[in-house]
C-alpha cells in the first residue's frame, strides 16, 4: 500500500533521500523527519556542505582521486614511492588502502571497471591515461587492487596488455579477499597483508 503523507513538501523530500543508494522510503522518510526536528542552523549547515562539496569538489589530475586541490595529497606528497602504482576501481578502494597504512606509493582511480552487461567499456574508464603516467613517470611496478570478480580480472588483464613492452613490473593483491567480494568490503588487515603479499602477473 503506498503511504500517504500530510504534506507534498515532505513527500518531495523523501522522494529526493529516496534516491540515495541503499535507501529506501522508509528510512527516508525518517532520516526527513530527523532533520524537521533539527534547529534551522544545523539543516542549514548540512545543505551548505552538499552544495559546497558538489560546486568546488575536483578529481586529481594525475590519480583521478578526490581532491580540494588540482593535485591530490598523495600525489603531491614528497614522501610518497611515486615508482610503485596502485591502480583501484573507485575513491573507497583508495580510503580503504590507505586506511591499512601498509602502503606508501600513489594511486590510479579507473572510475569503474570493464563491464559489458553495465555498457562499460576501457574507453569509459582512465586507462589511457594510467598507461600514459607508466611511460612517462618512471615507474616500476603497477598493483592491480581490483575486486577478485570476473569483471576486475577482466579488467587486470585488458590493462596489462596494454602495458606489454613498458618493462613494468605486474603484481596483483594477494586472494586473501574472497573471489567475488568488493574491496571497500574486506577488513583493513587482510586488505593491508593482500597489498604485501601481491604476486606478479608477469615475469
Amino acid at each position: 500500500m503506498e503511504q500517504r503523507y500530510p504534506s507534498q513538501l515532505l513527500e518531495r523530500a523523501v522522494s529526493a533521500f529516496s534516491q540515495l543508494p541503499g535507501i529506501g522510503r522508509k528510512t527516508a522518510l525518517r532520516l526527513v523527519l530527523f532533520l524537521l526536528r533539527e534547529p534551522q542552523e544545523t539543516v542549514t549547515s548540512f545543505t551548505h556542505a552538499l552544495s559546497e562539496l558538489k560546486e568546488n569538489i575536483k578529481f586529481c589530475k594525475v590519480c583521478h582521486n578526490i581532491s580540494d586541490t588540482e593535485v591530490c595529497s598523495i600525489c603531491s606528497d614528497p614522501r610518497r614511492d611515486k615508482s610503485l602504482i596502485c591502480v583501484v576501481e573507485n575513491v573507497q578502494d583508495v580510503m580503504a588502502i590507505e586506511n591499512t597504512q601498509q602502503f606508501h606509493g600513489l594511486y590510479h582511480v579507473l572510475g569503474g571497471i570493464i563491464s559489458p552487461m553495465d555498457g562499460v567499456g576501457p574507453h569509459d574508464l582512465e586507462i589511457d591515461s594510467l598507461v600514459e603516467r607508466v611511460k612517462s613517470e618512471g615507474v616500476e611496478e603497477v598493483i592491480f587492487a581490483l575486486s577478485p570478480t570476473m569483471e576486475g580480472d577482466t579488467t587486470s588483464f585488458y590493462i596489462s596488455r596494454k602495458l606489454e613492452g613498458s618493462h613494468v613490473r605486474l603484481s596483483v593483491i594477494a586472494r586473501g579477499i574472497s573471489v567475488g567480494d568488493e574491496l571497500i568490503y574486506a577488513d583493513e588487515v587482510t586488505l593491508g597483508r593482500s597489498i604485501l603479499n601481491r604476486t606478479p602477473m608477469n615475469k
